[in-house]
């Protein structure tokens, strides 16, 4: 359901615009039936695709569901598992990544839940990665498979990229067989799909120098508008826990590493990220000291803008979005945490990344979820929540 405020920054004259005032709507949207963790993405068309978690949090099921240009609810949902309970949202950032491959087709990612697990070695089951896709037809998913063919250690959950030429893309952080104890043995792992989701190849090392990897913080894959693969990840020494980006050019055969950005704790802050872009570029969405900041990166420099501080209150799991005009709606949740859903935050930002001095009415989010923020036909946003 759709709550009652559209946000309208809609200004009289042209002449009147300046770098930081944008002409732009914010829709606020409700996921639909009740669910949590919404996924969402916005096609050539302008329709708007969405995946979201209902039911246990340590074993639920993943629905699809899309809302046309025009129309103001979604339509009916498609179940995206096949095997009951086989999706986690406990812990917030284990859930359903969603991404738009060639001819639009919807690919999604996620971590198998407990009751999918396997045991291991040592104390920990091995919990599967399990990628689908919409059918040709787009009546429904197929049957879920375990992309993860020979490392193990899964924790903070994965992700999925795809690009316009059939390449699709699922990555993850997990252990080899032979790595070194603890989570500075953790590493960077994808499987690639050359032929639009239909097989995968063995799952190879992203990470070209060893960075280890926070075990229960999650990770992202991007693809931008000129096929480059991003996958943005939070390392961990026994000093810091930084955000790295990993860029490939050529497939996934190689990637360059980027630091972004810096956080000096020892412990573990379940936390999440986020990126989109076009061809000018992709910005990004992280979390640093309990605080959201946002950035841009150059991709055919792989040059960083400088970082934007969205929040000073303890803020989270962010996302981002872009219109074609360079507008830029940063969402977050406030105060969020273990079984804490928190409240809906947003910052809107000019075209030179200068914030709009106008605030939207806030919103409480579920426990284990968090917004989605996309874009839409003309200079529009939606924050779903």
């Amino acid at each position: 359901m759709k709550t009652p405020f559209i946000l309208s920054l809609a200004l009289v004259t042209q002449l009147a615009i300046s770098p930081n005032i944008i002409a732009a709507t914010v829709d606020v949207v409700r996921v639909p039936d009740g669910g949590i963790q919404p996924q969402a993405a916005v096609d050539d068309s302008g329709t708007l695709h969405l995946v979201y978690f209902k039911g246990d949090p340590a074993n639920g099921d993943l629905f699809y569901v899309t809302r046309s240009v025009g129309q103001s609810e979604f339509g009916p949902p498609i179940p995206v598992n096949h095997i009951a309970g086989s999706a986690i949202a406990m812990g917030t950032i284990r859930g359903a990544h969603l991404a738009l491959g060639k001819s639009n087709r919807v690919h999604v990612a996620w971590m198998g839940s407990g009751k999918t697990a396997k045991k291991g070695e040592g104390k920990h089951p091995e919990s599967p990665m399990f990628y689908t896709r919409l059918n040709e037809a787009g009546s429904a998913f197929e049957p879920e498979r375990n992309v993860i063919s020979w490392t193990g250690g899964l924790d903070g959950g994965g992700s999925v990229a795809a690009d316009s030429q059939g390449d699709v893309y699922v990555a993850w952080h997990g252990r080899a067989s032979d790595a070194a104890d603890g989570e500075a043995g953790r590493a960077m792992f994808v499987a690639v799909s050359t032929d639009d989701g239909r097989t995968f190849a063995r799952e190879g090392q992203a990470n070209p120098t060893p960075t280890g990897a926070c075990g229960c913080c999650g990770m992202r894959a991007f693809v931008d508008g000129s096929g480059n693969l991003h996958l943005l990840y939070r390392t961990a020494n026994s000093v810091s826990r930084d955000m790295m980006l990993l860029t490939s050019s050529d497939h996934a055969r190689t990637f360059t590493a980027t630091p972004v950005n810096r956080w000096f704790t020892q412990s573990c802050p379940m936390s999440s990220s986020v990126m989109t872009g076009d061809q000018r570029g992709i910005l990004l969405a992280t979390e640093t000291g309990d605080q959201v900041e946002w950035t841009s990166l150059a991709t055919d420099r792989l040059r960083l803008g400088k970082a934007n501080p969205v929040s000073s209150a303890k803020s989270g799991h962010p996302s981002i979005a872009t219109t074609a005009a360079g507008d830029v709606l940063v969402a977050w949740a406030e105060g969020a945490g273990w079984a804490v859903g928190g409240t809906l935050k947003w910052q809107l930002y000019g075209v030179n990344g200068g914030p709009v001095d106008l605030k939207a009415p806030n919103a409480d989010i579920p426990t284990w979820s968090f917004p989605a923020a996309v874009a839409t036909a003309g200079n529009n946003f939606v924050v779903i929540y």
